[in-house]
C-alpha cells in the first residue's frame, strides 16, 4: 500500500515536471515568434526614418539591417550590438565594424544554433545582400569560409572597400556552447541597388 502511493505520487510529481517543461518550451517558442513580428514592425519603422526604433519598449537594441541570403532562404534583421540579450533574437552588428551599407569592413554575428545555422551551408560564390536605412541595397560575393582561433586571429578592418564579416561559433553541432572556434565567412561587395529587392 505505501509502496503503491510512493508509486503514485512519483508518477504525479513526474507529470507535472512533464507539463511544466512541455509549457516552458511552448512559452519560449511563443516568445521567439512574437519577437520576429516586434522586429520586423521595427525595421518597418526604421525604414521610415525612425532613429533607434525599439522593437518593444524595454529593449536594448534596434535593427540597423535586413540581411538576406537568397540561395538558402534567409531574411534576417540585424540588430545593434552583440550582447547575448541582443543575439537571442537576430544577429548582431558589431560596433567596431563599419556601418551598414557603408564603405568598410561591416561584422555581423549570431549564434550557431539558430539565427547562423545556414552559414555552414554557405559556399563561395553565394550572395549576400544587406540593406541599411537610407541606403543604397549593397549585394556582398561569398570569398572565403575559415575556422579561426577567436584568441589568436584579427579581422582586418579596411576602410576603403565594402567588405561583409559574418561570424559564429564552431562547431556547429557543439554539444557545449561557447569554446574559442569560430565560423568566419567573409564577402566582397559586388554591386549596390537603390531599391529594396
Amino acid at each position: 500500500m505505501k509502496r503503491s502511493k510512493l508509486l503514485l505520487g512519483a508518477v504525479a510529481l513526474l507529470a507535472v515536471v512533464g507539463l511544466w517543461e512541455l509549457g516552458h518550451g511552448t512559452w519560449i517558442h511563443a516568445k521567439a515568434w512574437l519577437a520576429q513580428i516586434l522586429l520586423q514592425r521595427a525595421w518597418e519603422r526604421t525604414l521610415r526614418g525612425e532613429a533607434h526604433a525599439k522593437p518593444w519598449p524595454w529593449a536594448d537594441t534596434w535593427p540597423v539591417a535586413r540581411l538576406r541570403v537568397p540561395a538558402h532562404g534567409v531574411d534576417l534583421i540585424v540588430l545593434s550590438g552583440v550582447s547575448g540579450r541582443t543575439l537571442a533574437f537576430g544577429p548582431g552588428h558589431a560596433p567596431d565594424g563599419a556601418l551598414p551599407g557603408a564603405l568598410g569592413t561591416e561584422i555581423v554575428t549570431g549564434h550557431r544554433d539558430t539565427h547562423f545555422r545556414f552559414l555552414e551551408r554557405l559556399r563561395r560564390g553565394d550572395e549576400i545582400s544587406i540593406q541599411a536605412p537610407a541606403r543604397s541595397i549593397t549585394r556582398f560575393r561569398v570569398q572565403e569560409l575559415a575556422v579561426v582561433d577567436s584568441r589568436s586571429a584579427v579581422i582586418r578592418l579596411d576602410p576603403r572597400r565594402a567588405t561583409l564579416v559574418l561570424m559564429t561559433c564552431y562547431p556547429f553541432d557543439a554539444l557545449v556552447s561557447g569554446g574559442p572556434l569560430r565560423y568566419v565567412v567573409m564577402a566582397d561587395a559586388i554591386a549596390h541597388r537603390t531599391s529594396p529587392p
